[in-house]
């Protein structure tokens, strides 16, 4: 009976060695199949490379601009003030009326200054005669150098008096220092002025001036002469020239002043309108691509995912340059690139891929049999 067990133990143990053997010994290197053909042992199959759709774009260059908000401003400014004391007896230009150089303003009282110029021609007259008889008598040696030298300033005294008489009556009318507009008259007819005080602020349109401040990062791009847009909150857009850019910051913004020239012979365009100023601050190379192909790397960086020459996914920072009505212009690619525009959030930089074109494949991202398409 108990042999019996022994025959069955040892043949259940045989057949457990026999189904092991495979995994002790190793599987055989090649099985016959069931027409008794060697059957060589398949190997699993290569990861086919994702497709993503790129569109093949190529740089333009484009003038990268600074836009500034400012003001309109008048090119220069006096106040005309009196140099005389006297009464105002005319008023010859109205306030908010246009000007030339040398056109009168406003006229003063003579009062005594005719009596006291011929006053002074008078006695002019007298010291020529005296220092015509002192050089005579000189010249015969009847009169001392002294008393000719004398003579002499007696002559030059009254000259001058006469010309201090002159110019006061000529400061009774005051003129325009420059061609602008009466922006304010200070004074009526009958008004007195004493030397100093204001009469009329008269500013000067033409070229009216759009002014801004530039950051310290934004005054190196921009140069006195260049040429900007100036965009007016009245709808105007005119052209305008850089005719200075102040050398010495603010100290308390740090920022630097900046003045552009507009054309204004008419006086169409009023001082004091809010400007957006555009400078053409450099030339860029740039893409236009929709905003969707924009993409974070790990550090989030925004960037561009293209693909090179040997279809590898390259990331790129990028800049803005300039927005516009059909995309975004974007500087920081290669002049020539595969942008990848659908399929960039699934693959990674380093990353072998299958380009097709853009539009090719209607179909949405995803990771169906290997493909972002």
């Amino acid at each position: 009976m108990k042999g019996s067990y022994l025959i069955a133990l040892v043949v259940a143990l045989a057949a457990a060695l026999w189904m092991a053997s495979p995994y002790l010994i190793g599987a055989p290197e090649e099985t016959e199949s069931a027409s008794g053909a060697a059957a060589v042992p398949t190997e699993p199959a290569a990861k086919t490379p994702m497709r993503v759709q790129v569109r093949q774009s190529i740089a333009e260059t484009r003038v990268n601009s600074l836009v500034l908000t400012g003001q309109t401003e008048a090119s220069r400014q006096a106040t005309a003030r009196a140099e005389t004391a006297a009464r105002v007896v005319a008023v010859e230009a109205e306030k908010g009326a246009p000007v030339a150089e040398g056109d009168i303003i406003v006229r003063l009282a003579i009062d005594d200054r005719e009596a006291l110029l011929n006053e002074a021609r008078a006695l002019l007259k007298q010291r020529k005669i005296e220092y015509t008889a002192a050089s005579e008598l000189s010249s015969k040696g009847f009169q001392t150098q002294t008393r000719l030298a004398e003579a002499n300033a007696n002559l030059e005294a009254a000259e001058a008096r006469l010309r201090r008489i002159q110019i006061d009556i000529e400061r009774t009318v005051i003129r325009a220092p420059f061609d602008g507009v009466i922006q304010t008259r200070m004074v009526e007819v009958g008004d007195y002025l004493g030397i100093g005080d204001p009469i009329a602020l008269i500013v000067d349109l033409d070229p009216l001036i759009a002014v801004a401040q530039l950051s310290e990062r934004e005054i190196a791009g921009v140069v006195s002469g260049g040429k900007g847009k100036v965009r007016l909150i009245t709808g105007d857009i005119v052209d305008g020239r850089v005719r200075y850019v102040s050398s010495v910051g603010s100290q308390g913004t740090r920022t630097f002043r900046v003045e552009l020239a507009i054309d204004n012979a008419e006086n169409r365009l009023a001082a004091g309108l809010t400007a957006e100023i555009r400078l053409p601050v450099m030339a860029v190379e740039a893409h236009n691509m929709s905003p969707a192909a924009l993409t974070l790397d790990d550090a989030g960086i925004v960037g561009v995912k293209i693909v090179d020459a040997a279809n590898i996914v390259r990331f790129h920072p990028v800049e803005l340059v300039a927005d516009g009505t059909d995309g975004i212009w974007i500087g920081g690619l290669p002049h020539e690139a595969k942008i990848i525009t659908v399929g960039q959030e699934f693959v990674l930089p380093g990353q072998t891929v299958t380009p097709v074109p853009e539009g090719s494949i209607p179909s949405l991202p995803g990771r169906l049999s290997g493909s972002a398409l």
